[in-house]
């Protein structure tokens, strides 16, 4: 059985998932975490709870859902996952901090495995399996359970919206292109867990977001 839990994180408010299943190993999505109580609030629930951390994976590497690799990494002693377009073709997280005046406490931290798609996560008696959704960024993926019926979309899709393409190397159509192909071809009542804002269903999302009508 799949277990979510939604932390939001940071001033621009991103969506952090611990998931994790009756064997207590879990995954850590977008570890958002910049500051000192966000950091502890994490970890107060994975001890409360006694849960293993066994992957920390980003659907993208926007400095906003990569904030807390480098605490993650180091207080579970594992690497970041995620596409390896998102290493090669975007400025690493001290450049996008420089960028916008945001000091950062640590200095980023690599990926330490790549994704790419249709990959499984394993963890416990559960996987996550990649899908590629490239489009707000160049290698955006989400992370989908058909046990559980969930996706968690990153900034692919949101509720009643998509992800912003105005950022390094993003594309409309691109986006667009992933969201159909990828997303909107899982069944109708899976949750979809966004990078930001409330959860949804694709069914909901068919129904209702303007932007893929």
């Amino acid at each position: 059985m799949i277990n979510v839990k939604k932390f939001v994180f940071n001033f621009i408010e991103v969506n952090t998932y611990l998931v994790y299943d009756e064997t207590n190993e879990a995954v850590l999505i977008d570890c958002g975490c910049l500051h000192t109580e966000e950091e502890e609030e994490l970890c107060n629930f994975i001890t409360k709870n006694k849960l293993k951390v066994k992957h920390l994976l980003n659907t993208h590497l926007h400095l906003d859902h990569a904030f807390g690799n480098a605490f993650a990494s180091e207080t579970f002693g594992i690497k970041p996952e995620g596409d390896m377009l998102e290493e090669t073709r975007l400025p690493d997280l001290q450049q996008q901090a420089d960028r916008f005046g945001i000091p950062l406490k640590k200095e980023s931290v690599t990926l330490g495995n790549y994704l790419k798609n249709n990959d499984l996560v394993a963890f416990g008696n559960s996987s996550l399996q990649c899908l590629s959704v490239p489009g707000h960024s160049p290698g955006s993926l989400a992370f989908y359970s058909k046990e559980g019926k969930c996706v968690f979309t990153g900034d692919a899709l949101f509720q009643g919206s998509i992800g912003r393409t105005d950022l390094w190397e993003g594309d409309f159509n691109t986006l667009i292109n992933s969201i159909q192909k990828q997303l909107l071809v899982l069944p109708d009542e899976t949750i979809v867990y966004p990078g930001h804002g409330p959860a949804t269903t694709i069914g909901e999302e068919k129904k209702h977001n303007m932007y893929l009508r």
